[in-house]
């Protein structure tokens, strides 16, 4: 695989996939940032357990009640620095709320319904854990390193080090002979990545390794391989600083 130097301009639309809410009875997932809300469901009668992913609890605000035997209970495991979060049948609010300060110093707000469920658990991310991590991995690579090295990870379908990974799916753009889509993004402190493919339309073969002129604005970008026939498909690697190509 070669790697070549951007000038010229390349058009790739994006479309964003959507998620679906977890429903009640399942393991709850949720991405939140620091000093934010977390709106969740707790199990009424049951333990829910809350785990903050690469990361731990450190410490537990709430009020106590003036009627122990009707207040929820929160236990913190030291280990893996979870929390375990008990309501008891009779509690009198359909709603729970507290503070909570993690390891790496983050506060999360949550404010969460409860409900007759079975024992249940919340995940929560925080992006910018990982930011910190890809941060810290560009920084000690350099940028020529790092763009090289994002591009193998690609190529390979493996994670960069606080890299996050996505699947797109961008719909086709046609220049000239060729079919463009996108197909996967990869996103760390400054550097994105996009994997997309390349269609060749036309009735001659592409001589994908003569052509030396990528998107304006990348910082490198590489083909999956060096010549294309007609009706065959390759995988293109672009890389560029976030902000967009220009």
């Amino acid at each position: 695989m070669s790697y070549l130097t951007p000038t010229t301009a390349l058009g790739a639309a994006l479309c964003a996939l959507a998620f679906s809410v977890s429903p009640a009875f399942a393991d709850q997932f949720v991405e939140a940032a620091d000093n934010a809300k977390i709106d969740c469901v707790l199990s009424r009668g049951e333990l829910t357990r809350i785990a903050l992913i690469d990361d731990g609890f450190a410490n537990v605000s709430k009020i106590a009640s003036a009627y122990p035997y009707n207040d929820f209970t929160v236990t913190h495991e030291p280990v893996r620095g979870d929390i375990y979060i008990s309501v008891p049948p009779q509690f009198a609010a359909d709603r729970v709320g507290f503070f909570a300060t993690s390891k790496a110093g983050y506060v999360y707000k949550f404010a969460c319904r409860t409900a007759a469920q079975e024992a249940s658990q919340i995940f929560v991310t925080n992006p910018a854990l990982k930011t910190h991590e890809a941060e810290d991995w560009e920084q000690a690579a350099g940028p020529d390193e790092a763009a090289i090295r994002l591009i193998e990870a690609m190529a390979g379908d493996a994670v960069l080090p606080g890299f996050s990974a996505r699947a797109e799916l961008g719909l086709p753009r046609k220049t000239g002979g060729i079919e463009v889509q996108l197909v996967a993004e990869y996103s760390g402190a400054e550097l994105v990545g996009q994997r997309l493919v390349l269609r060749n339309l036309g009735k001659e073969p592409l001589d994908l390794a003569a052509d030396r002129e990528g998107p304006a604005g990348t910082i490198a970008f590489a083909y999956g391989r060096d010549a294309l026939r007609p009706g065959e498909t390759t995988s293109a690697f672009l890389v560029f600083r976030k902000g967009g190509l220009e």
